[in-house]
């Protein structure tokens, strides 16, 4: 096991672990992207899986769980409120029964192509990083997420 790096007793335990970083950034973001989001009356989970649909339709459950690192139970309840708004379809699959597959209604793919128009720039103002530095950051983060789902199958 790797050790944790050693702080000193004036510092902030806390700050020194990388995992609070990350989930304290989390919950900013989920503020930043709150009001941003109210206007179009999706949450921020609902918006991720409309970005993840519009880029591609006829995906099954299982395919978006997997994208947006969901599991079933929490994915279900959000899909079914997406279709109630309108903005989803849920559809059996012709050869496979058990496989829904999903899709985003006209005004689902308007509302996403809307909110993609201005979201990310605000979000990246909200940053204050350059574009360079968020794409560099966004990868080493997709790195690092990626080793830890990785370990945690193990």
């Amino acid at each position: 096991m790797t050790q944790t790096p050693a702080f000193t007793p004036m510092d902030e335990p806390l700050d020194a672990f990388l995992c609070f970083s990350v989930y304290a950034a989390g919950l900013a973001f989920n503020r930043v992207y709150k009001p941003l989001l109210d206007p179009y009356g999706i949450t921020y989970p609902q918006y991720l899986a409309l970005v993840a649909l519009s880029g591609k339709q006829g995906q099954t459950v299982s395919e978006l769980g997997e994208r947006l690192h969901l599991e079933s139970n929490t994915l279900t309840p959000l899909i079914k409120r997406l279709e109630a708004a309108g903005l989803v379809t849920r559809t059996r699959d012709k050869q496979d029964e058990r496989v829904v597959r999903l899709g985003l209604t006209q005004a689902g793919s308007s509302l996403a192509k809307t909110a993609l128009g201005c979201v990310p720039a605000e979000v990246l103002k909200a940053t204050g990083l350059n574009r360079a530095a968020l794409a560099a950051l966004n990868a080493e983060l997709a790195a690092l997420g990626k080793a830890l789902r990785t370990t945690a199958a193990r």
